[in-house]
């Protein structure tokens, strides 16, 4: 009875603990968020960092080469997007006045079927500003990192050359334990570190991809759609789908019927290709979490930090994971986060 009292009062006490850090964390998602760009940068960074290493230089060289290269394709990307995205909100009006025209033209055909429908509704419904708000809300998310650019950039740089001296650091805080400690967030970085690289892979090759079909079949500003279904393809189960719907509500503003099914088309090609065939392949079981719980990662760290939650969502959770693995008494979210094991005989093990 005493060991069943101190179980429920260590859990309680766990509990409380967690709910506690996490109001401190969402309070202060303004510090914390720049923090996880630039830890997450970091852990990406790290595998041509030690490449260089392995290649004879020196840390500082190689944290200057990899930041060099890292500042010149985000300029690049800004440079790129910020010329597409003033051509769109230069070219708004006539899209507006496109819509105007098939919005008239769809009432007047439901109504010849008995069909009456406000044409303002549909005007709200199919409102191109509208429909870019969400892409709009996650890149104005991240882009909130403009104004932190320098201290996540300087973030990064001292966390990449005091990586070398961390596990002597561990050492000196607790000797017994540090191998087995940081044998732990060895594995903890390598997990984070494949499944983030695997998926901006997979994201990167899905952007393209829709970037040239989309400029092939003649749609305005496909740039920016490619981008959009780059960084959306980050969201789990519902980014890949909001990606297409601006771009499709272009399409049906901009091109002919046929041209409007290829664009839809495309968009399920790659949905369908990349999504659940490429993307498992390239993935493998590296994400270690189960479906539902990659669904609620995705709304809980939404709502913890926003459209930037929503994009680390599972390697945030990949972490939680690890850290419940570490302690007896927090074992049971660990298995609650993976996936069902095969047999009874797994969960003991």
């Amino acid at each position: 009875m005493n060991t069943e009292s101190t179980g429920l009062r260590d859990g309680i006490l766990i509990v409380a603990g967690v709910a506690i850090l996490l109001t401190l964390m969402r309070s202060s998602s303004e510090i914390i968020v720049p923090f996880l760009f630039s830890m997450f940068i970091a852990i990406v960074a790290a595998t041509p960092l030690n490449w260089l290493k392995k290649q004879g230089l020196s840390t500082l060289v190689s944290v200057i080469i990899v930041v060099t290269i890292l500042v010149i394709v985000l300029a690049l990307l800004a440079l790129l997007l910020g010329n597409t995205a003033a051509q769109f909100n230069q070219a708004m009006p006539t899209y507006q006045l496109r819509l105007e025209e098939v919005t008239s033209a769809l009432a007047v055909s439901l109504e010849a079927r008995g069909i009456k429908i406000s044409e303002a509704g549909i005007l709200n419904a199919l409102d191109p500003g509208a429909v870019m708000d969400f892409a709009n809300s996650m890149i104005v998310g991240i882009g909130s990192a403009q104004s932190n650019t320098f201290l996540i950039l300087f973030t990064v740089i001292f966390m990449l050359v005091d990586a070398a001296g961390f596990p002597r650091k561990l050492s000196a805080i607790d000797g017994q334990n540090a191998e087995s400690t940081l044998q732990r967030l060895v594995e903890v970085v390598e997990s984070v570190n494949q499944y983030v690289v695997a998926k901006a892979i997979v994201s990167l090759a899905t952007g393209v991809f829709i970037w040239i079909a989309l400029a092939l079949v003649g749609l305005d500003f496909a740039p920016l759609w490619g981008f959009l279904a780059f960084l959306l393809n980050f969201v789990p189960n519902i980014g890949s789908i909001i990606a297409a719907v601006p771009a499709v509500l272009m399409a049906i503003l901009q091109l002919e019927p046929t041209m409007v099914l290829v664009v839809i088309a495309v968009y399920i090609f790659v949905n369908t290709v990349i999504g659940n065939v490429i993307e498992p392949m390239i993935m493998g079981q590296r994400v270690g979490l189960s479906t539902l719980a990659v669904f609620l990662s995705l709304v809980f760290w939404g709502w913890m930090f926003g459209p930037v939650g929503m994009l680390l969502s599972v390697p945030l959770s990949m972490v939680v994971k690890f850290a419940a693995q570490s302690s007896p008494q927090t074992q049971w979210i660990a298995l609650l986060l993976s996936p069902a094991p095969e047999s009874s005989e797994s969960l003991s093990g």
